[in-house]
């Protein structure tokens, strides 16, 4: 196994933002994990588990301790009855890939999670979710190693706490697990789900004469659909959708159309999804929307930051911009969306070398 030293870590995030690992170890099997962690542990420094670096914001003075690259790649499809079948990846496999394969093989269930750049071990940890699906619906099993009781165990889908870009590894246990492969279970010939207005719109003709697209049409119109709003990785230097989608009481929605100028119903709302208790009492909102109500536009730009031309909720690396550019941005949005609306947003990406930042030892 071999250990870098000041190593720059922007190259291995999708925003391209941020200083040097004091090491960085690629690990290939949960045998050099394993061996990672234990010379972490012996510099006496803390280590941060890096995948695709799709969700990440680095601190411009990097990270002193050790960065662990989680290489390890590779899908594995398993035959099941009962309609179903599964696949069971490791967690440095290309999360697209996965979608592919199982559009491929006629599987329902992760179609419309197409496009979302990252990797495997990461989709359980945010619960990601896009067009009207999550991952949570699908996974069966997370294996992982457990830093407090030292060895690898497998969760199943109860045990993993998931809610709305939640579950116990961002949350009550965060820290505790490092993912090193993830089963899914999907419906063999099933049906594409077509919830998502976007998706209905771009479907709308075939809807209307009687017609199901498949689910290898589905995966391209999602793919699509995001390279319109600059949301694949290849579209531009980001990290994604910077900020969730709020949930909050549906009461709230009234005194938004009276703030915007429009009808109740002109404000984009959405069901806030099965994980939420008491959902017939609160609505999930467009963060989007909200941000574009408080004055950002699509390609405003503060310093060497800005949003992106084609989506206001991705901030974007617009060259040579620095993790301080991009914070400042958020705190301008952060602040003018709270003022505008008396809503207080909350921002996806994870960040790594700031006082905040949740290490594990």
């Amino acid at each position: 196994m071999t250990v870098l030293e000041n190593v720059s870590l922007a190259p291995y995030t999708t925003l391209g933002v941020g200083g040097p690992a004091r090491w960085l170890v690629e690990a290939a099997s949960e045998d050099d994990l394993l061996t990672a962690v234990r010379f972490a542990r012996a510099q006496g420094v803390p280590f941060f588990i890096l995948g695709g670096g799709s969700n990440l914001l680095v601190s411009d003075s990097g990270f002193p301790g050790v960065v662990i690259h989680v290489a390890a790649t590779g899908s594995v499809w398993t035959e099941e009855s009962n309609g179903f079948a599964g696949i069971v990846s490791n967690a440095g496999a290309n999360w697209d890939s996965v979608v592919q394969l199982a559009v491929e093989k006629n599987c329902a269930g992760i179609e419309c999670l197409a496009g979302i750049p990252g990797s495997v071990g990461g989709t359980p940890v945010q619960n990601i979710g896009a067009y009207g699906q999550e991952v949570a619906e699908t996974i069966v099993q997370v294996r992982a190693y457990d830093l407090t009781d030292s060895a690898f165990v497998e969760l199943d889908r109860e045990s993993c706490g998931f809610g709305y870009r939640r579950s116990i590894f961002n949350s009550t246990a965060q820290g505790r697990y490092i993912v090193t492969a993830v089963s899914y279970r999907l419906r063999v010939g099933g049906a594409p789900t077509l919830k998502y207005a976007d998706l209905r719109r771009y479907f709308a003709e075939r809807l209307a004469a009687g017609e199901t697209p498949t689910l290898s049409e589905v995966y391209d119109a999602v793919r699509a659909i995001r390279a319109a709003k600059g949301m694949l990785a290849e579209n531009s230097r980001s990290a994604g959708s910077f900020f969730k989608n709020p949930i909050v009481p549906a009461a709230i929605v009234s005194r938004l159309a009276v703030i915007a100028g429009c009808r109740v119903d002109e404000v984009p709302q959405f069901p806030p999804g099965s994980w939420v208790a008491s959902a017939d009492e609160l609505v999930k909102l467009s963060a989007a929307w909200l941000i574009e109500l408080a004055g950002f536009h699509k390609g405003f730009a503060l310093g060497r930051a800005g949003l992106s031309t084609k989506h206001v909720l991705a901030i974007v690396n617009r060259g040579g911009a620095t993790a301080s550019e991009v914070l400042a941005l958020r705190d301008a949005i952060l602040d003018r969306v709270h003022a505008r609306t008396a809503i207080r947003l909350e921002q996806e990406p994870v960040t790594l070398g700031f006082p905040s930042t949740n290490l594990r030892h």
